[in-house]
């Protein structure tokens, strides 16, 4: 798994899942690129869809490497997509948690900057776009969503790590997946990020509920209760203000407020400081079980709701 997530620039590690696969499973998978970054690499999005209804069907996103130093995430969404297509045909809960959504999965959105963490430094957070008038790099793709876009929680500083970008959707990443979601209409969206083990729904941008606060929480509730059930691995749940920090414009509050996404949420995964953002290659699997526990309780609860 380790270089199945060094490689998911290009998308070899997902487009090889799911390639093992074709013509063996009876459903519908398409790899297809949506989007360019920055310096041109693809934006690849995975499609898995079963039966012959699949118009009629709602819709889940799923995404990681918005901040391409949590290595973490776009590995645990690899995992958890090798899952959805290698135990269809033999585990019921799997078949039946697949073929209730129409999914849509990018592995890594911040592609430039996953490649950089691999070639340069690890650590990097933000897009490598360059930015006017500045010598730093790149903008925070995670406070670039137009949605009360660079307030509390942002930085206009090109050379914050939170840095808000010169305009909203100024990262054609991150606007490539907000167009996506838009014209196809999702009912649950995950980014996924690391570290510090919390399932977050919106508002980012502000400590006040939102409207849908309790039809969400119970979401975050089941998907947690589930997650620990698998390793015993402890998250905390509640709005991104709430119990992290507040951030503006981010993309669960974007697909949330503007994009009409009920179900839309932020998660940090494993650990809680240890290790950080260098998690070892040997709790990439327990993340990857764990949390799509997690995920499938969570389809669950947002397909009947």
């Amino acid at each position: 798994m380790q270089s199945g997530a060094a490689d998911s620039p290009r998308a070899p590690g997902l487009t090889s899942e799911c390639c093992s696969f074709r013509g063996s499973q009876p459903f519908r998978w398409e790899l297809s690129r949506f989007c360019f970054s920055f310096s041109t690499l693809r934006l690849n999005n995975c499609k898995i869809s079963s039966g012959s209804s699949n118009a009629d069907k709602p819709n889940f996103f799923i995404e990681g490497g918005i901040h391409s130093r949590e290595w973490i995430s776009p590995a645990t969404v690899i995992y958890m997509t090798g899952q959805m297509l290698s135990q269809y045909k033999t585990n019921k809960t799997f078949s039946e948690f697949v073929d209730k959504f129409n999914w849509y999965i990018v592995p890594v959105v911040n592609v430039d900057g996953y490649v950089f963490t691999w070639t340069t430094d690890r650590k990097w957070r933000k897009t490598r776009s360059k930015n006017k008038d500045s010598k730093c790099i790149g903008v925070d793709p995670n406070r670039n969503w137009d949605v009360h876009w660079c307030e509390a929680g942002a930085s206009k500083d090109p050379c914050s790590d939170s840095y808000c970008g010169p305009s909203a959707f100024s990262e054609s990443e991150v606007k490539g997946v907000a167009d996506f979601v838009q014209k196809v209409g999702m009912k649950g969206f995950i980014d996924f990020h690391s570290f510090s083990q919390l399932w977050m729904s919106p508002w980012g941008y502000t400590k006040k509920l939102p409207d849908d606060y309790k039809a969400q929480i119970k979401g975050s509730e089941l998907a947690v209760k589930a997650l620990e059930s698998v390793h015993g691995t402890k998250y905390q749940y509640g709005t991104i203000a709430n119990i992290i920090y507040v951030a503006s414009g981010s993309s669960a509050d974007w697909t949330y407020g503007e994009a009409k996404v009920k179900y839309s949420y932020g998660v940090e995964l494993r650990d809680t400081g240890k290790h950080g953002f260098i998690l070892p290659p040997e709790q990439i699997i327990p993340s990857g079980e764990e949390t799509l526990a997690a995920l499938i309780a969570l389809a669950n609860y947002v397909y009947d709701n």
